[in-house]
C-alpha cells in the first residue's frame, strides 16, 4: 500500500469547449480536509488499492446499498479506470477496499508509526466481483477523456474471515441516484476523495462542494457533472453527493477526470445503464 500511486485521467484545460453542451470553466474550489474520525463523518468513504501493469496503484471509493440485501450491503462505488485499463488494456488485479482510511486523519510521523487498527480501523475488503462499462472498455483512455461519460465500476467485496457484510461492519451505505438531474436541475454537489498527488499525501481524505456545470467530452455521449475542485489524482472514484428528492443525499456521481492544473473535477452522469451494472454485481454477489 506504502508504494501505491494514483490512478488518475487527466485532460488538457478547455477538453469539450467546441462540442456538444459545455459550460465555462468552474473558478477552483479548495478541497478541505475532512473532519476526524472519518466514521463518525464520512462512513460510507474510503480508498482503494489494486495492482496494474504499472505498478500499485490508489483511488477511492464509497460504499453503496445493494437493493436485492438491504442493511447488508458489500458494494463499492468506483471509477470504470480504477478497475479496469479501458481501450487496449485489461484487468486491475488484487483490488481491495479500506472503508475510513486513516481514520483518525494523522499525518507525518503519527501516521507513519500508526498500528493497522488505526489505519485500516474496520478492516481491508477485497473485490471477489466487478463490472465495468462495456464502453469505458471500448473506449476508455487514460488522457483526452476518452471514455470518461462511461467511467463508473460496481464492486462486490469481502473480508476474509468475516461474515459480516461490508454495510453491517461500518454501519452505512450510501443510496445511489440513477437519473439525477442534469447539471442545469440540480443543486449544488459535494465530493469526497484521497488525493494523492501534491500538495497532498493521498493519506487525508477530502472534500468539495460547488454548483455544478456541464462539459461535453463527444457531442453524442452523456455530458458529464463538472464543479471547481483542487483534489488531485488518488481523489479518481470517490463518490459525487446530492440532495435527493427524499432530502438525504444520494450518490449521483464520481470522479473520472480533471486537469492537468488540479482546478476542477468531473463525472458521469448515471443513466439507466449505470443502473444495470450495478443490478449486475448485486445479482452476481446474491449467486456467489
Amino acid at each position: 500500500m506504502a508504494q501505491a500511486r494514483s490512478a488518475d485521467t487527466r485532460v488538457p484545460n478547455g477538453t469539450g469547449e467546441d462540442t456538444g453542451t459545455t459550460d465555462p470553466e468552474p473558478d477552483p474550489v479548495p478541497a478541505q480536509p475532512q473532519k476526524a474520525t472519518y466514521h463518525d463523518n464520512a462512513a460510507v468513504m474510503g480508498k482503494l488499492f489494486f495492482d496494474t501493469p504499472d505498478g500499485p496503484s490508489v483511488c477511492s471509493g464509497t460504499a453503496v446499498e445493494d437493493p436485492a440485501r438491504p442493511g447488508r450491503s458489500g458494494l463499492v462505488w468506483t471509477a470504470g479506470h480504477c478497475v479496469h485499463g479501458g481501450a487496449g488494456g485489461d484487468w486491475f488485479r488484487n483490488i481491495v477496499f479500506v472503508p475510513s482510511y486513516n481514520n483518525l486523519g494523522l499525518e507525518g510521523t503519527a501516521r507513519q508509526s500508526a498500528g493497522e487498527e488505526r489505519i485500516a480501523p474496520f478492516g481491508t475488503w477485497w473485490a471477489t466481483w466487478a463490472e465495468v462499462a462495456p464502453e469505458w472498455v471500448a473506449e476508455g483512455k487514460p488522457s483526452e477523456g476518452g471514455g470518461s461519460p462511461f467511467d463508473y465500476a460496481v464492486l462486490h467485496v469481502q473480508r476474509q474471515g468475516q461474515p459480516a457484510s461490508l454495510q453491517e461492519t461500518i454501519g452505512q451505505a450510501a443510496p445511489v441516484w440513477f437519473g439525477a438531474p442534469s447539471a442545469t436541475g440540480i443543486g449544488d454537489m459535494a465530493v469526497w476523495g484521497y488525493p494523492a498527488e501534491s500538495p497532498f499525501d493521498g493519506e487525508r481524505m477530502f472534500s468539495c462542494q460547488d454548483r455544478p456545470g456541464r462539459l461535453s467530452i463527444r457531442p453524442e455521449q452523456p455530458v458529464l457533472y463538472r464543479i471547481g475542485c483542487t483534489m488531485t489524482g488518488g481523489s479518481s472514484g470517490g463518490g459525487w453527493f446530492a440532495r435527493s428528492p427524499g432530502g438525504g443525499l444520494a450518490l449521483v456521481s464520481n470522479t473520472s477526470i480533471g486537469p492537468t492544473e488540479n482546478t476542477w473535477l468531473a463525472g458521469p452522469r448515471l443513466g439507466e445503464p449505470a443502473r444495470e451494472l450495478y443490478r449486475r454485481v448485486s445479482n452476481k454477489a446474491g449467486s456467489s
